[in-house]
């Protein structure tokens, strides 16, 4: 096999849904298995695999042993790496997931240059607000529900307060919790993100310094 290369420049979304990949991998041990489908889904998120995700879904077949493995297209480029599969047992094929060459990209040069990965945090704790609450609260786009805030944390100290709706950071809406969490972690310690929500039926807007999110072992 060639050389796989890595895009030097991608500014959004690297593949689309329909274009073919191919996944390159180790399955039982067997080396260089390569196997081909297409990109089903992008910006697959809410899969429990990890708290930042954004996962390129595709019906090639990623096996055990292709995680860590490349997912590339038809020009050769990398596009993602192979990281999980949805069980059998559940009753379903053909469902696997690759983390996207930009975010890999950003860990990997965090690791070289630094050791580790570092990741904003305000210190919250968020849920997805129910369409129920968009609606009392006339959101037509939903929000983030403040369920908790960590001692003495970034967001504590800025005036959040359990109870917040928030709705934009950095004047981007904020439709998830994922959304939210995204945001703060791609910020770096010291900086300063703007918060916009809803408190009772009041709106508020605060600014909070990032810090970084503790290991958790």
């Amino acid at each position: 096999l060639e050389l796989i290369r890595a895009p030097e420049r991608h500014h959004g979304q690297i593949v689309e849904v329909g274009d073919v990949v191919l996944a390159i991998g180790n399955p039982i041990g067997l080396s260089q298995t390569v196997t081909h489908g297409i990109v089903s889904a992008t910006s697959r998120r809410q899969l429990g695999v990890a708290t930042f995700e954004n996962f390129i879904q595709t019906d090639a077949p990623i096996n055990f042993g292709n995680s860590g493995g490349a997912l590339i297209d038809t020009n050769g480029e990398l596009v993602g790496i192979n990281t999980a599969i949805v069980a059998k047992n559940l009753g379903v094929e053909g469902i696997g997931f690759a983390i996207p060459v930009n975010m890999v990209r950003g860990v990997v040069g965090e690791i070289v240059a630094q050791g580790r990965v570092i990741r904003g945090w305000i210190g919250i704790v968020p849920e997805d607000v129910t369409q129920l609450q968009a609606a009392e609260l006339g959101l037509p786009q939903g929000g983030v529900l403040v369920v908790n805030l960590y001692a003495d944390g970034p967001a504590q100290r800025a005036g959040l307060q359990p109870g917040d709706l928030l709705t934009e950071i950095d004047g981007s809406p904020v439709l998830t919790a994922q959304d939210a969490l995204a945001h703060v972690a791609s910020r770096k310690p010291g900086q300063t993100i703007r918060i916009r929500g809803i408190r009772g039926r009041a709106p508020f807007e605060v600014t909070v310094t990032v810090a970084e999110r503790p290991y958790s072992g």
